[in-house]
C-alpha cells in the first residue's frame, strides 16, 4: 500500500512536462476567450470550469494515481503560476500580450459601439455595476472599462459622484460663513 502512495508511475520530468503544457494550454484557453470569462462567473462558466478540471486531469497526471505523483502536479502548477504571476509584474510587455488591455464600454454616458457584443457582456451585468459603483445608469458615467483581470471600472460623472469628507467640510465652513454673514446683517439691522 505504502508503496503504491508513493511510487511514481511515470517520469518525473514528464509529469512536470504535462503540468506546464496543460497550464499553456489552459491560459491561451482563457486569453482567447477574454476578458468576460474572468468578469463574473456565472452558472455556465461554474460549469465550463468544473468540467474543464476534469478534462484536463489525466492529461496532467497521466497514468500515475500515486500521491507523490499528484504532489509533484500540484507543486508544479503552483510554482509555474508564481513564476508567470512574478513575471508579468515585472514585464508590462507580457501581461499586455498574456492578459490584454483594459476596454472602454462607456464614454461620457454612452455605450462604446460594440464594446459589449465584442465583450460578450450582456447590458444588465453592466447596469448592475455601475450601480454596485454607486452610479444609477449609464448616463451618470463618465468611463466604464473593463480590465484585463475581468473587473469593470466605473467612473462616474462629477455631478454623480457620492460627497466625500472633504465635500461635507467645505459646505460646512461654507455654511458656517454664511451663519456669520446673517448674523451680522441681523446684528447691523438692529442698530
Amino acid at each position: 500500500m505504502w508503496h503504491d502512495l508513493m511510487a511514481v508511475q511515470i517520469p518525473i520530468a514528464e509529469k512536470i512536462l504535462r503540468t506546464i503544457a496543460v497550464y499553456a494550454l489552459i491560459l491561451i484557453l482563457f486569453r482567447l476567450a477574454g476578458k468576460r470569462g474572468l468578469a463574473g462567473l456565472n452558472t455556465f462558466d461554474m460549469v465550463v470550469v468544473f468540467l474543464l478540471s476534469n478534462v484536463v486531469q489525466n492529461a496532467i497526471i497521466g497514468n500515475d494515481n500515486s500521491l507523490l505523483g499528484g504532489a509533484i502536479g500540484a507543486v508544479t502548477l503552483v510554482a509555474v503560476n508564481s513564476g508567470v504571476t512574478r513575471w508579468l509584474a515585472r514585464d508590462p510587455r507580457a501581461a499586455r500580450f498574456l492578459e490584454g488591455s483594459a476596454t472602454t464600454v462607456v464614454k461620457d454616458g454612452k455605450l462604446v459601439p460594440g464594446a459589449l457584443r465584442d465583450l460578450a457582456l450582456r447590458p444588465s451585468e453592466l447596469e448592475h455595476a455601475i450601480r454596485v459603483q454607486n452610479g444609477d445608469n449609464v448616463s451618470g458615467v463618465a468611463r466604464a472599462r473593463l480590465e484585463p483581470d475581468g473587473q469593470l471600472l466605473v467612473t462616474l460623472k462629477a455631478a454623480e459622484q457620492s460627497a466625500t469628507r472633504g465635500d461635507v467640510e467645505e459646505l460646512r465652513q461654507r455654511l458656517e460663513s454664511i451663519e456669520r454673514l446673517l448674523t451680522e446683517l441681523a446684528a447691523d439691522r438692529r442698530r
